[in-house]
């Protein structure tokens, strides 16, 4: 296992602090305080607690850092700065107040718009995904690695479905999701990209594209599939993939025909 460095020390220390409010809140998921910050996009008491404790624990240890934070709590915008923590602090909040047990903590830190470290903290499950550019994606138990598997039949695919509120954002989804299905061995919806993207770098899914997503959502995971030998590749060409929220991911030898395929679904 690679020695973590102290930037990945504080995301660590970060992650953890907040991850024990949340597994306690989910604990008590049927009593949550919820409010609505959209149709069908929620936000729970747990999500600004986790957040506020996140904000505060890197802020400390990296007071030059600027944040870009999927919560507006009412702080000031340092988005602009050249090194920012990029947080998502429940990706993965309706699966959260639904009871169901796949959600994440997401930190990533940028510099000069380079990602330059990721965590992705899995607290159910105890799994935390973490990379540094340079030194590889890494488990706690094992150094990470996309799938080998070319042939689209063999293939297990990660997506993120429209819902209400979003589906003027997707227009091209059901085309997709149609090019896609019959070639494939399944696809997979399971709401929480961060974790998607890791289970990409872990070589669980073979491929993932979403569109619609947050900064926040992905950075994290798009270090992770890069760092474990995986392209990221924006839908758009031409594109920031992180900062246009729309992307495919997967491993090298697949990620052509992927591309493609999903570019060419109209």
């Amino acid at each position: 296992m690679a020695v973590r460095s102290a930037l990945l020390n504080v995301m660590f220390k970060a992650a953890e602090k907040a991850a024990k409010v949340l597994v306690h809140d989910f604990g008590e998921v049927e009593n949550l305080q919820v409010s609505r910050k959209g149709p069908a996009d929620f936000v729970s008491n747990a999500d600004f607690t986790a957040q506020k404790i996140i904000r505060e624990e890197l802020s400390k240890a990296r007071p030059d850092f600027g944040f870009i934070m999927e919560e507006k709590d009412g702080e000031a915008d340092t988005s602009g700065k050249p090194e920012l923590w990029i947080v998502d602090p429940l990706d993965g909040t309706t699966n959260f107040l639904h009871g169901l047990c796949h959600w994440a903590i997401s930190i990533a830190a940028e510099r000069n718009r380079e990602l330059i470290a990721a965590l992705v903290f899995d607290p159910i499950k105890n799994e935390a995904f973490w990379a540094e550019k340079g030194t590889g994606a890494w488990t706690y138990k094992k150094r990470l690695r996309v799938s080998g598997r070319t042939d689209f039949a063999d293939c297990l695919i990660g997506t993120g479905a429209p819902f209400k509120g979003v589906m003027h954002k997707r227009p091209n989804f059901e085309a997709q999701l149609h090019a896609v299905m019959p070639q494939v061995a399944g696809i997979r919806r399971w709401g929480a990209a961060a974790l998607d993207l890791a289970y990409v770098a872990a070589g669980r899914f073979d491929a993932f594209w979403e569109e619609g997503l947050g900064p926040y959502d992905s950075a994290a995971g798009i270090l992770l599939v890069r760092e474990a030998g995986g392209l990221v590749s924006p839908i758009v060409p031409g594109q920031d993939p992180m900062r246009s929220g729309c992307l495919v991911a997967s491993n090298y030898g697949l990620h052509e025909p992927f591309v493609k395929t999903i570019r060419e679904a109209k």
